[in-house]
Protein backbone atom coordinates (compact mmCIF):
# COMPACT_ATOMS: atom_id res chain seq x y z
CA UNK A 1 0.00 0.00 0.00
CA UNK A 2 1.33 3.53 -0.59
CA UNK A 3 2.12 6.07 1.69
CA UNK A 4 0.00 9.54 1.08
CA UNK A 5 1.54 11.09 -0.54
CA UNK A 6 3.50 9.18 -2.75
CA UNK A 7 2.82 8.72 -6.41
CA UNK A 8 2.59 5.43 -7.94
CA UNK A 9 2.90 4.23 -11.66
CA UNK A 10 -0.16 3.22 -13.65
CA UNK A 11 0.39 0.02 -15.87
CA UNK A 12 0.25 1.88 -18.87
CA UNK A 13 3.00 4.52 -17.34
CA UNK A 14 5.14 1.23 -16.83
CA UNK A 15 4.37 -0.22 -19.70
CA UNK A 16 5.42 3.12 -21.39
CA UNK A 17 8.85 3.47 -19.69
CA UNK A 18 10.09 -0.32 -20.40
CA UNK A 19 9.13 0.97 -23.75
CA UNK A 20 11.48 3.61 -23.52
CA UNK A 21 13.77 1.95 -21.59
CA UNK A 22 14.39 -0.76 -24.64
CA UNK A 23 14.67 2.10 -27.06
CA UNK A 24 17.35 3.94 -25.27
CA UNK A 25 19.28 0.47 -24.67
CA UNK A 26 18.64 -0.40 -28.03
CA UNK A 27 20.74 2.91 -29.42
CA UNK A 28 22.87 2.63 -26.67
CA UNK A 29 24.14 -1.04 -28.16
CA UNK A 30 24.64 0.37 -31.36
CA UNK A 31 26.68 3.07 -30.74
CA UNK A 32 30.29 1.99 -30.01
CA UNK A 33 32.82 3.58 -27.82
CA UNK A 34 34.14 3.58 -23.95
CA UNK A 35 31.04 6.09 -23.25
CA UNK A 36 28.52 3.29 -24.47
CA UNK A 37 30.56 0.50 -22.54
CA UNK A 38 30.85 2.61 -19.20
CA UNK A 39 27.09 3.13 -19.52
CA UNK A 40 26.17 -0.52 -20.72
CA UNK A 41 27.90 -1.70 -17.87
CA UNK A 42 26.29 0.70 -15.35
CA UNK A 43 23.03 -0.55 -16.39
CA UNK A 44 24.24 -4.25 -16.00
CA UNK A 45 25.69 -3.48 -12.70
CA UNK A 46 22.09 -1.43 -11.47
CA UNK A 47 20.09 -4.38 -12.93
CA UNK A 48 22.31 -6.95 -10.96
CA UNK A 49 22.09 -4.73 -7.76
CA UNK A 50 18.49 -4.80 -8.08
CA UNK A 51 18.35 -8.17 -8.64
CA UNK A 52 19.85 -9.12 -5.28
CA UNK A 53 17.74 -6.73 -3.23
CA UNK A 54 14.35 -8.50 -4.74
CA UNK A 55 15.81 -11.46 -3.87
CA UNK A 56 16.88 -10.67 -0.47
CA UNK A 57 12.92 -9.54 -0.03
CA UNK A 58 11.98 -13.04 -1.03
CA UNK A 59 14.14 -14.37 1.49
CA UNK A 60 12.30 -12.51 4.20
CA UNK A 61 8.96 -12.83 2.91
CA UNK A 62 6.41 -15.54 4.13
CA UNK A 63 4.59 -17.92 1.90
CA UNK A 64 1.90 -15.44 1.74
CA UNK A 65 3.95 -12.63 0.84
CA UNK A 66 6.24 -14.03 -1.62
CA UNK A 67 3.09 -15.09 -3.51
CA UNK A 68 1.36 -11.88 -3.49
CA UNK A 69 4.33 -10.53 -5.43
CA UNK A 70 5.24 -13.02 -7.30
CA UNK A 71 0.88 -12.63 -8.66
CA UNK A 72 1.78 -9.16 -9.37
CA UNK A 73 2.29 -8.43 -12.70
CA UNK A 74 5.70 -6.51 -12.64
CA UNK A 75 7.40 -8.00 -9.83
CA UNK A 76 6.47 -11.55 -11.49
CA UNK A 77 8.29 -10.39 -14.68
CA UNK A 78 11.25 -8.89 -12.66
CA UNK A 79 11.16 -11.91 -10.58
CA UNK A 80 11.51 -14.24 -13.56
CA UNK A 81 14.42 -11.65 -15.08
CA UNK A 82 15.90 -12.37 -12.27
CA UNK A 83 15.80 -15.51 -12.08
CA UNK A 84 14.28 -16.17 -8.55
CA UNK A 85 10.52 -16.34 -9.19
CA UNK A 86 9.05 -19.30 -6.30
CA UNK A 87 6.94 -20.77 -8.65
CA UNK A 88 8.72 -23.50 -11.53
CA UNK A 89 7.76 -22.83 -15.24
CA UNK A 90 5.28 -25.41 -15.67
CA UNK A 91 3.55 -23.84 -12.63
CA UNK A 92 3.78 -20.05 -14.00
CA UNK A 93 2.78 -21.25 -17.59
CA UNK A 94 -0.45 -23.04 -16.32
CA UNK A 95 -1.68 -19.97 -14.25
CA UNK A 96 -0.98 -17.77 -17.90
CA UNK A 97 -3.44 -20.11 -19.96
CA UNK A 98 -6.18 -20.46 -16.74
CA UNK A 99 -6.10 -16.40 -16.97
CA UNK A 100 -6.69 -16.50 -20.63
CA UNK A 101 -9.46 -19.37 -20.30
CA UNK A 102 -12.09 -16.94 -19.86
CA UNK A 103 -11.19 -14.47 -22.59
CA UNK A 104 -11.36 -17.85 -24.97
CA UNK A 105 -13.94 -19.15 -23.82
CA UNK A 106 -16.26 -16.16 -24.39
CA UNK A 107 -15.25 -16.46 -27.79
CA UNK A 108 -16.53 -20.27 -28.15
CA UNK A 109 -13.69 -22.01 -27.34
CA UNK A 110 -11.09 -23.07 -25.14
CA UNK A 111 -7.45 -23.39 -23.90
CA UNK A 112 -6.19 -26.43 -21.80
CA UNK A 113 -2.64 -26.26 -19.73
CA UNK A 114 -1.18 -29.94 -20.76
CA UNK A 115 1.98 -29.58 -19.53
CA UNK A 116 5.58 -29.65 -19.93
CA UNK A 117 7.53 -31.89 -22.58
CA UNK A 118 11.21 -30.89 -22.45
CA UNK A 119 11.57 -26.86 -22.72
CA UNK A 120 8.11 -27.24 -25.09
CA UNK A 121 4.76 -26.22 -23.35
CA UNK A 122 2.08 -27.64 -24.36
CA UNK A 123 -1.58 -27.12 -24.82
CA UNK A 124 -4.95 -28.22 -26.10
CA UNK A 125 -6.64 -25.16 -28.25
CA UNK A 126 -10.28 -25.64 -29.02
CA UNK A 127 -11.40 -23.12 -32.00
CA UNK A 128 -13.97 -21.03 -31.53
CA UNK A 129 -17.94 -22.68 -31.39
CA UNK A 130 -18.89 -22.66 -35.67
CA UNK A 131 -16.71 -19.77 -36.44
CA UNK A 132 -13.11 -21.36 -37.32
CA UNK A 133 -10.60 -19.89 -38.65
CA UNK A 134 -12.97 -17.76 -41.02
CA UNK A 135 -13.50 -15.32 -38.66
CA UNK A 136 -10.99 -12.86 -39.78
CA UNK A 137 -8.10 -14.70 -38.04
CA UNK A 138 -10.03 -14.68 -34.42
CA UNK A 139 -7.85 -18.01 -33.65
CA UNK A 140 -4.49 -17.05 -34.82
CA UNK A 141 -5.02 -14.01 -32.43
CA UNK A 142 -5.89 -16.60 -29.53
CA UNK A 143 -2.83 -19.10 -30.13
CA UNK A 144 -0.73 -15.75 -31.01
CA UNK A 145 -2.24 -15.11 -27.26
CA UNK A 146 -1.59 -18.17 -25.51
CA UNK A 147 2.10 -18.28 -26.95
CA UNK A 148 3.00 -14.73 -25.49
CA UNK A 149 1.18 -15.26 -22.40
CA UNK A 150 3.11 -18.89 -21.55
CA UNK A 151 6.45 -17.75 -22.87
CA UNK A 152 6.46 -14.58 -20.73
CA UNK A 153 5.28 -16.12 -17.73
CA UNK A 154 8.09 -19.00 -18.39
CA UNK A 155 10.29 -17.64 -20.56
CA UNK A 156 12.78 -20.92 -19.60
CA UNK A 157 10.53 -22.33 -22.00
CA UNK A 158 11.63 -22.66 -25.81
CA UNK A 159 8.27 -23.19 -27.70
CA UNK A 160 4.61 -23.84 -27.62
CA UNK A 161 2.80 -26.76 -28.83
CA UNK A 162 -0.85 -27.64 -29.57
CA UNK A 163 -1.72 -30.92 -28.75
CA UNK A 164 -5.07 -32.38 -30.79
CA UNK A 165 -8.31 -31.35 -29.34
CA UNK A 166 -10.07 -34.25 -27.92
CA UNK A 167 -13.29 -33.72 -30.18
CA UNK A 168 -11.13 -33.19 -32.93
CA UNK A 169 -11.41 -29.55 -33.69
CA UNK A 170 -7.44 -27.96 -33.24
CA UNK A 171 -6.34 -24.58 -33.98
CA UNK A 172 -3.42 -23.76 -35.27
CA UNK A 173 -0.86 -23.20 -32.70
CA UNK A 174 2.85 -24.08 -34.25
CA UNK A 175 5.81 -23.98 -32.42
CA UNK A 176 6.94 -20.50 -31.67
CA UNK A 177 10.55 -20.03 -30.70
CA UNK A 178 11.69 -17.84 -27.72
CA UNK A 179 13.62 -15.64 -29.69
CA UNK A 180 11.55 -14.31 -31.88
CA UNK A 181 10.08 -12.94 -28.73
CA UNK A 182 10.75 -9.56 -27.49
CA UNK A 183 13.26 -10.73 -23.77
CA UNK A 184 14.69 -8.47 -21.16
CA UNK A 185 17.60 -9.76 -20.28
CA UNK A 186 20.07 -8.65 -17.40
CA UNK A 187 23.08 -10.15 -18.36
Amino acid sequence: MAEAGVVRLADPDVEARLARLDDLLEGLQSTPGPTTRSATEAVVLLTEVYGEALARILDRADGRLAESLADDELLGHLLVLHDIHPEPPERRAARAVERLRPAVRELGGDVEWAGVEGKVGRVRLKAGGGCGSGCGGGTAEVSDAVQEAVLAAAPELTAVESLPDPSGRQAALAFVPLATLTHRGAR
